[in-house]
């Protein structure tokens, strides 16, 4: 009789000591869950970053740039060109010349969802289409008739926003 006693004292032992490791591994578990979340908050932020300082890099350095209908240099560029350039200089990626062959690649995506280097496209006319990348609160770069510049999406003569596209 006592070696059962002894042995149900060892079993319950076990089973306490396997229940209390199990609970260190979900412990574990959701610390390493929180890491990663935390390391992929940070990633993303560092992106963002990067994408913020690529693109304002290349805006100032095309600042000011006048505006020309097919120019794609410093003597004059046109809206695709513009994003062309900067997606090809700054990020590695080629993307169409025009802005009637850009806005058919990517994905579209609503107003509210907009992120740092978006394409986003509008109806300047009866027939014209713009092109500009987000920059982020509610602004946009772009080579507009004023020459390269920054612009606030808001502004009344933007209101036709025709198509926004995920790039990066």
């Amino acid at each position: 009789m006592i070696k059962k006693v002894v042995f149900l004292s060892l079993f319950a032992a076990f089973i306490a000591g396997c229940t209390s490791t199990n609970s260190k591994y979900v412990q574990s578990d959701k610390s390493i869950q929180d890491k990663i979340e935390k390391n992929n908050r940070k990633i993303e932020l560092q992106r963002a970053e990067y994408v913020h300082n690529a693109l304002m890099d290349f805006y100032n350095k095309w600042k000011g740039v006048k505006y020309k209908f097919g120019g794609d240099d410093r003597k004059g560029i046109d809206c695709s060109a513009f994003t062309q350039k900067v997606f090809k200089e700054k990020f590695d990626l080629d993307i169409p010349r025009t802005t009637r062959t850009q806005v058919k690649i990517g994905t579209t995506v609503k107003k509210s969802e907009l992120e740092l280097g978006d394409l986003i496209f509008f109806k300047t006319g009866r027939v014209d289409r713009h092109v500009g990348i987000y920059i982020g609160e509610g602004k946009f770069m772009h080579a507009s008739i004023k020459g390269v510049k920054v612009t606030k999406l808001n502004k009344p003569f933007y209101k036709k926003l025709i198509g926004l596209q995920k790039e990066l």
